[in-house]
């Protein structure tokens, strides 16, 4: 018998649910970019109502939705402070500089995904034309490179502090916002709450195909839209999405607890195995590496592809797995069979 593929390599290959495909043959439609789709803005205004903002705006990605805030935030020449792990800095192909000509600083991010705020209060340029004029910091919930990490809510409150304090805005790379409102126990708009922005996904854990929403004000949101323009990112009859989304936001949130639940138990399997687990495993995400004596290779992701679970090769000595919609607890009882034998044959 053949087993489907597991497939761990990213939270951003879930397919569209039954009902989200039902949804997009029967959403009603019109041109978004006159601003006509009457699904799209349905989307906006659920988006912007359940995060507690004025307005949204429906982006093809979260690399554009982030890209979008940091062009209304800042002028050319202006600068941004975001952690040293980073999406935005590391994942998103030098966009803010390569488009807006601004200008990235970088400060430590710990373990649990926060900043160091001092570092970055420090980089907070004084008034004077020899320096780039600061205009916004940037975090992440959850984190994406420290595991899944969500922010703690008074770490985000002291960051909102510090902006507060230097006329600074903050934008959030909320991503997977869903995720950290879940581990948290909190509401996505009591996250949202400090930010002056977010960009928040539908297309990773909550399982939409397509796009992301910036949101935050009204006059932030109009910005964004000619930001959109040049970018290139209005679509047209874009309610056949916008409907996948409406469903993602109604049905698929609660259900991220699963997905955690998941995450754990491959955490707790690999550790049974010998495997070392690099993160606190809180939410979807978790980074590891074989039993002592077993090189992390890509021969070892390929040997685990070749009886049917992707998980892409290691990158700095560690590979990342990550669990969403269509992966139950059976996937990861399979995964782990297939993992310890990959070991077993390796000679751990």
């Amino acid at each position: 018998m053949t087993h489907p593929t597991i497939d761990l390599r990213s939270d951003t290959v879930t397919l569209p649910s039954p009902a989200m495909r039902r949804a997009m043959a029967a959403a009603e439609l019109g041109d978004d970019v006159y601003g006509e789709d009457p699904t799209v803005n349905r989307l906006q205004a659920m988006t912007a109502e359940r995060l507690g903002k004025e307005a949204a705006l429906f982006v093809p990605s979260g690399t554009m939705g982030n890209l979008i805030a940091q062009l209304v935030h800042c002028r050319r020449g202006e600068q941004l402070i975001a952690g040293d792990q980073a999406h935005t800095v590391l994942y998103e192909a030098g966009g803010s500089a390569a488009v807006g000509g601004i200008h990235p600083r970088t400060v430590t991010t710990f373990a649990d995904g926060t900043l160091d705020l001092a570092e970055a209060e420090a980089l907070v340029a004084p008034e004077n034309p020899h320096f780039p004029r600061t205009k916004l910091l940037i975090l992440e919930n959850t984190h994406n490179r420290t595991g899944g990490q969500p922010l703690p809510l008074d770490f985000v409150e002291a960051a909102r502090t510090l902006c507060d304090a230097h006329g600074l805005a903050l934008h959030c790379d909320g991503a997977r916002l869903w995720n950290a409102a879940i581990a948290l126990g909190e509401t996505a708009e009591r996250l949202a709450q400090p930010f002056d922005s977010l960009s928040v996904c539908l297309s990773k854990g909550l399982a939409a195909p397509v796009g992301s929403l910036v949101v935050g004000r009204k006059a932030f949101i109009a910005e964004a839209l000619r930001e959109r323009k040049l970018l290139g990112g209005g679509m047209r009859q874009a309610g056949v999405l916008a409907a996948a989304g409406i469903v993602a936001l109604t049905e698929m949130q609660t259900r991220l607890a699963d997905d955690h639940n998941n995450a754990a138990r491959l955490a707790e399997g690999l550790a049974a195995l010998g495997y070392r687990v690099r993160n606190a495993v809180t939410t979807n995400i978790l980074f590891f590496a074989p039993p002592e004596g077993v090189v992390p290779s890509a021969a070892l992701s390929d040997a685990w592809a070749r009886e049917g679970l992707l998980i892409s090769p290691p990158s700095h000595g560690h590979f990342r797995a990550v669990t969403h919609y269509g992966i139950s607890a059976r996937e990861i009882d399979r995964a782990l069979q297939i993992i310890e034998r990959a070991v077993r044959v390796q000679g751990a």
